[in-house]
């Protein structure tokens, strides 16, 4: 009867332990139900913006090209990109059908901003700058109004010549004090 027990209590280990080392291979086919599916991301373009003056054609570099990204009414950020010597600028990033606000910020040169619907895998935009004109007013007419200051820097007009100096004081002839004709002598005598 003893081995009737331990052959049944070694059968029932042997069928405890085998579910045990075989639950590792059968999860590893068994679909993950935790977490959030996986979803790749959008298409992206290629644009290109060059940036040139206007009055020349030639390009500016260093220049600040501003991307700013929608896409089905939500914000998909914005990035900025400075120019290279050539006045280009290019970025992979942005999601092919979007609407792109294209900002340009350089030295010297107006702001430029315009807004493009990205629906091509690549897209080149060549912008000319041109100088500020004056500000523009909603209760006068605007048209053909050339800038009254100069592009640059914009500081108040000094004087180039030093201060003319004051001239310098003349010298008045040392005299010895003297003492009134009617004092009396204050001296002591000897």
């Amino acid at each position: 009867m003893s081995s009737r027990r331990t052959r049944w209590s070694q059968l029932a280990l042997f069928l405890c332990i085998v579910p045990v080392f075989c639950l590792p291979a059968t999860a590893q086919d068994a679909p993950e139900k935790h977490g959030r599916k996986y979803k790749a991301p959008p298409a992206t373009s290629h644009i290109e913006v060059t940036v040139l003056k206007k009055f020349n054609g030639k390009p500016i570099s260093n220049a600040a090209v501003i991307f700013d990204a929608t896409m089905d009414g939500k914000d998909q950020g914005n990035l900025e990109v400075k120019t290279d010597p050539e006045g280009k600028a290019t970025i992979d990033v942005i999601p092919t059908g979007s609407t792109v606000r294209v900002q340009v910020i350089a030295t010297g040169f107006a702001t430029y901003a315009e807004e493009y619907q990205v629906t091509e895998p690549s897209r080149t935009i060549t912008v000319s700058m041109v100088h500020p004109q004056e500000q523009l007013s909603s209760y006068q007419d605007n048209q053909g109004k050339a800038a009254t200051r100069k592009p640059g820097v914009q500081e108040p007009v000094r004087p180039t010549k030093p201060a003319a100096k004051p001239p310098a004081p003349v010298p008045t002839p040392q005299t010895t004090p003297q003492q009134p004709p009617n004092a009396p002598d204050t001296a002591p005598k000897q």
